[in-house]
């Protein structure tokens, strides 16, 4: 691909110096796991996203089943969440025998339809999920709200949202907002009870392998969280909990280290490249350019294809040279692992035809977006 839909070699390249002595570091120091730099790293996360804990573990999915756990939902507990996410989302709810319960999403944002969720709200209902999808921040105050009126827990799932803040739930407005939550202006991720971050390569901060996050300002959440990852254990050889050998590796740890530095300006190049993407395909009628708001920090750039050609639409940008991904093709609720038990959501299930994301990474230089769009606008 001449235009790949990620390019990771180039952000390498800029950062080999650091990185490569980073790694050399950790290596003469022999300390690959529960060392310093797993340490410095929970700090660095805590300071930068203004929480009071956070938990290092080995993968996004482990930060959602331990947050999960850290909340006591298990066997008999019902899990409000999207039906349009990565699977790990529903996955997390299942693998600690809690039943996930899927709303569908709004098709500006994509992501969960908050006037939907009080419907779906039973006596066997212990938490919401929502997912900052595509680094789009839910409407945060909306669901604070319900989980208030309810007396139920939230779990962010910020996998796609590294840096993303929060500004209010209207995406079109752009006025000042009435913050009587006083969340506006916060991180995404230290709004609920507990936010669980990935560090996939491909993430806005990505590891160099697996990695994930648990933030909370919780005391007790991030005690039970800190023995959960650690094999249910305060102490070594003093078990007290079924728990996980969930721990992120020292040389990862160096790698994000570097990489945080950077987040605030890589996630402006994103916006500034997701703003000229909109520019350029603002006159193309058979396309839905994604909203512009004020805190999204678009890990991916999704379209929109409505003239149901979208299948078309990629093979034509890929026979061109120019990557393009599909998130997602088929809702959480419809995949095969829940085959026949769920309803379909008719906006999710509409979306998933039309959804294409493009090219989007810092690096991507203008004369590589103007070219993806020219590509789009010329299709036919």
């Amino acid at each position: 691909m001449k235009i790949p839909v990620l390019d990771l070699k180039r952000q390498y390249q800029q950062l080999k110096g650091e990185i490569d002595s980073a790694i050399d570091h950790v290596l003469e120091s022999t300390q690959f796991v529960l060392g310093p730099e797993v340490q410095l790293l929970e700090q660095e996360i805590s300071q930068y996203l203004g929480v009071k804990h956070s938990i290092a573990v080995n993968s996004g999915t482990d930060a959602l089943i331990i947050a999960l756990r850290a909340l006591n939902i298990g066997a008999g507990d019902e899990v409000i969440t999207t039906s349009f996410s990565f699977y790990a989302t529903a996955e997390s709810v299942s693998l600690v025998d809690a039943k996930p319960v899927f709303v569908d999403i709004n098709p500006q944002s994509f992501n969960i339809d908050t006037e939907a969720i009080k419907d779906k709200i039973t006596d066997k209902t212990k938490a919401i999920i929502p997912v900052h999808l595509y680094g789009q921040p839910a409407s945060m105050t909306q669901i604070m709200a319900i989980a208030e009126e309810y007396g139920l827990k939230v779990i962010e799932d910020c996998a796609q949202a590294f840096g993303a803040v929060y500004y209010g739930d209207c995406l079109e407005c752009h006025k000042p907002c009435e913050d009587k939550e006083g969340i506006i202006g916060k991180y995404v991720g230290g709004i609920g009870d507990v936010g669980a971050y990935s560090f996939y390569p491909t993430k806005n901060l990505g590891a160099y392998g697996d990695g994930g996050m648990i933030v909370t300002n919780d005391d007790s959440i991030a005690e039970l969280a800190t023995m959960l990852h650690l094999h249910g254990a305060k102490k070594n050889y003093h078990n007290e909990l079924l728990g996980y050998n969930s721990r992120l590796d020292s040389l990862q740890a160096c790698v994000l280290r570097i990489k945080l530095k950077y987040i605030n300006q890589w996630n402006q190049a994103r916006r500034n490249i997701a703003d000229t993407y909109n520019q350029l395909l603002a006159n193309n009628p058979n396309i839905i350019t994604p909203m512009m708001t004020k805190g999204h920090v678009f890990h991916q750039y999704t379209i929109r294809v409505i003239n149901g050609k979208r299948d078309e639409l990629k093979e034509y940008l890929a026979n061109l040279g120019i990557g393009s991904m599909i998130y997602y093709p088929i809702p959480q609720d419809q995949l095969p692992v829940y085959q026949g038990q769920y309803t379909p959501n008719p906006i999710s299930m509409k979306l998933a035809q039309e959804v294409l994301s493009l090219p989007i990474y810092p690096e991507l230089s203008l004369e590589n977006v103007v070219e993806v769009a020219q590509a789009i606008n010329n299709f036919s």
